[in-house]
This record gives structure tokens, sequence and C-alpha cells, in this order.
């Protein structure tokens, strides 16, 4: 068994790659997530939110960018429960909630995650579900962000 299948727990799938592999238009995203904090690039020229983050506007083409710090909370737009394993060594993590966050903050514009959604019952989850992000901080240099519902 691979060690990054080592150690797995249900419904949270695991941070196979503990390197960034950041470049200029993304470093910003991962610096934040080490201190716990989920922010986005918003395009100075139209207000357009990029996420994942990009080197061009995918509305004006514009390069500049303000990165914005994000609640960190929002709602579930999309989800789909992962039942079978994508690799055999991959069963304990399974079922899991593979979600499409749409992110607080982003003034309507809709900037949304691809997500693990953790710390549930994978049969209670529902779009419109309201959700918070956490960090898991694989090592010094990489924290993976996943949400989980936000109790009520």
């Amino acid at each position: 068994m691979s060690t990054a299948f080592q150690n797995l727990k249900p419904g949270v799938f695991p941070t196979i790659n503990p390197y960034t592999y950041a470049d200029d238009s993304t470093q910003p995203f991962w610096d934040a997530a080490k201190e716990d904090r989920l922010v986005a690039p918003r395009c100075t020229n139209c207000g357009t939110f990029r996420l994942p983050p990009s080197p061009f506007c995918f509305e004006c083409q514009h390069r500049e960018v303000d990165w914005v710090d994000l609640p960190g909370t929002g709602t579930i737009y999309s989800r789909i429960i992962v039942r079978h394993p994508l690799h055999p060594d991959l069963a304990a993590a399974c079922p899991y909630v593979s979600g499409v966050v749409e992110l607080d903050g982003t003034q309507g514009a809709g900037a949304r995650m691809l997500v693990n959604i953790i710390d549930c019952d994978p049969e209670t989850v529902a779009i419109g579900d309201r959700v918070e992000i956490v960090f898991e901080h694989v090592n010094d240099e990489m924290s993976t962000p996943r949400f989980r519902p936000i109790s009520t």
C-alpha cells in the first residue's frame, strides 16, 4: 500500500500530493491556506472572481487582481457521493462527498470551489446546505481546504 493511502479516514479523500506546485497566479491562495484563510483573486478591471486562480480574467482578459479574503462559508451548489474507490487502496475513504460550493463574499459573482465535504453523513448532505471551510495541514508547505456542514 502506498504511504499516501495509509491512515485513511472515512469520508475524507486523502491529500495524495503534499506539494502545491504553485505558480505566480496560485501561490497567494496556497500561502493564505497555510494561515487558515480563504482568499480569491478578483479582477481589478471587471470585478470577476477567478477560481481556480488563473493568469487572465476569463471575462475581460485582464491580468491584474486583488486578493480578497473571503469568510470561508458557502452553500452546496452540487454534490455527489463517491461510493466506489478510484483505486483499491482508497476503499477505507469511501463513501465520501465531493461537491461544488458557492462561496460567500463573492458579491453574487458565484465563485465556486470543488471540494471534499467532510465530517458528515454522506446520505444527508444536500444541495443548498450551508458549509464552512476547514484546513488540513498536510505539512509546513501545504494545507488542503475542505468544507464541513455548519451546525444549526
